[in-house]
């Protein structure tokens, strides 16, 4: 299923901060419904359902352990659920399309992706928009917040009980995947990307290529014998005088025109699969316009056009 074979979208919310080190991105999704989320999707002829959020536990009730991977039992927990509601609804031939929340809940999301298609002997591919690389592990974070290790999960590296969410690893093989936007990653995740085998385009490739050549290339990458891709979008991949309400916030990213097209090439692919988009923190937002702006992406990457 692509999107040109469903005009059906069914909005889940995950209102985790279990993963950040920074709260407040658990107030993401009423952001992005209060920007107009569902009414904007349907006046693009989409028949919308939002079936409001998943259980997510406060971490002032939680114990943060251990220390490498921060609340992993709960995080876990929330995407188990996460992964099984995503299978159904791709079974339901509905889009899955997930408001964030940390990132740390790709983890659910794309293994429910990739566990529909496999049960279907397909596999999927990932474009990652973010300006991290998410792709430490227990064993190389800094902080222990699991919202900096999913990437790396999804490829099968990491906490073993992550990796092998949904019954299998890795969720996507590194060429199939590709990374958009990155350009602040630590001293042991540069490794990590250089070994792992996924594409990585960082700022500097955007700013020498254009956004159109690079994205050419990531679909091209992520379509590759697979049954088309998801598409996970970090707010912090664009640049903070565009998207101010984020938790780690770095200069020099995507800028608002960059980050529409990029959505826009997206559904011109008709190849995405299923669509999430997270860290929104409402309270450092402006007026919500990154709230507003994760809105204009996911409308552009369901096809709403200049002309």
């Amino acid at each position: 299923m692509t999107r040109h074979e469903s005009k059906r979208i069914r909005v889940i919310g995950v209102p985790m901060d279990l993963g950040a080190g920074r709260r407040g991105v658990d107030m993401g999704p009423s952001g992005i419904r209060l920007a107009g989320l569902t009414s904007r999707l349907s006046a693009l002829g989409y028949v919308v359902v939002d079936e409001g959020d998943l259980d997510v536990p406060s971490p002032e009730v939680c114990e943060a352990e251990p220390a490498n991977a921060r609340f992993l039992s709960e995080i876990r927990q929330v995407c188990e659920t996460l992964c099984a509601r995503v299978v159904d609804v791709l079974a339901a031939n509905e889009i899955p399309v997930i408001l964030g929340g940390d990132h740390s809940i790709a983890i659910g999301s794309i293994s429910g992706v990739a566990k529909f298609y496999k049960e279907r002997q397909e596999k999927i591919g990932v474009i990652w928009v973010d300006a991290h690389a998410d792709i430490n592990t227990p064993q190389s974070s800094p902080s222990g917040n699991i919202h900096g290790m999913p990437f790396a999960v999804l490829l099968g590296m990491g906490e073993p009980s992550l990796v092998e969410l949904g019954g299998f690893a890795p969720k996507v093989a590194p060429e199939n995947a590709c990374l958009i936007g990155i350009r602040n990653l630590d001293k042991k995740e540069k490794g990590i990307v250089i070994e792992s085998g996924v594409h990585a385009f960082t700022m500097r490739d955007i700013d020498q290529r254009g956004m159109a050549s690079v994205m050419e290339e990531a679909i091209e990458r992520a379509s590759a014998g697979t049954a088309g891709f998801h598409l996970s979008f970090d707010l912090d991949g664009v640049d903070p005088r565009e998207a101010p309400g984020v938790g780690t916030a770095v200069r020099g990213g995507i800028n608002w025109r960059e980050a529409h097209l990029l959505t826009e090439m997206v559904a011109d692919s008709g190849r995405m699969l299923g669509f999430e988009i997270t860290e929104l923190n409402p309270i450092l937002d402006h007026a919500n316009m990154t709230g507003e702006l994760a809105v204009d992406m996911a409308l552009s990457a369901f096809g709403m056009s200049i002309l």
